[in-house]
């Protein structure tokens, strides 16, 4: 991403492909082996990590295989000039750029995270989508109850109770 001084700023993005939660996202104007491996660490504690990496073929992910290693992760690359192999994280950054960043000019690194995590939010908790039945991310849990297992519609929504208890209340199509 180029800055108004002509600075070309590295967005690193890490999206759990289970909802396409937005994981970490990270600004640099210099990456590095260990900044990607820092962020790796950032976004995931050793018992959470994911068992696969899925990756392009940049040459700092080679750096970091030992941290990817010691977090106990498999890692997948996508073969070159592939980018359909790695579908969801080419969609999330296009929808960065056409929804965010097209619209702005950055002026340095600490203002581009701002940015990008004011955006994350709103991904997460308001932008629906259609693949998940046009439901976000993050599901909006409403409060609890200890009726049994239902669903019902109340024209524009759809409620479900859930046995552990929990109210969501889910959009409809």
């Amino acid at each position: 991403m180029p800055t108004v001084t002509f600075r070309l700023l590295f967005v690193l993005v890490i999206l759990a492909h289970d909802r396409r939660r937005l994981v970490h996202v990270a600004v640099t104007a210099h990456p590095t082996a260990a900044w990607t491996a820092q962020q790796l660490r950032n976004a995931y504690s050793e018992h959470d990590a994911p068992r696969y990496l899925l990756h392009d073929r940049d040459s700092i992910f080679a750096d970091v295989a030992t941290t990817i290693a010691g977090m106990n992760m498999q890692t997948l690359r996508t073969a070159p000039r592939s980018p359909w192999q790695n579908a969801y994280a080419e969609r999330v950054i296009g929808s960065i750029r056409r929804e965010c960043l097209d619209h702005v000019i950055v002026v340095n690194a600490a203002g581009l995270h701002r940015l990008l995590t004011g955006y994350i939010t709103y991904y997460m908790q308001s932008r629906t989508h259609l693949a998940l039945a046009k439901d976000t991310p993050i599901s909006e849990l409403i409060g609890t109850c200890t009726m049994p297992s239902m669903s019902y519609s109340t024209g524009s929504s759809t409620v479900m109770i859930l046995r552990s208890g929990e109210l969501i209340l889910s959009r409809a199509a």
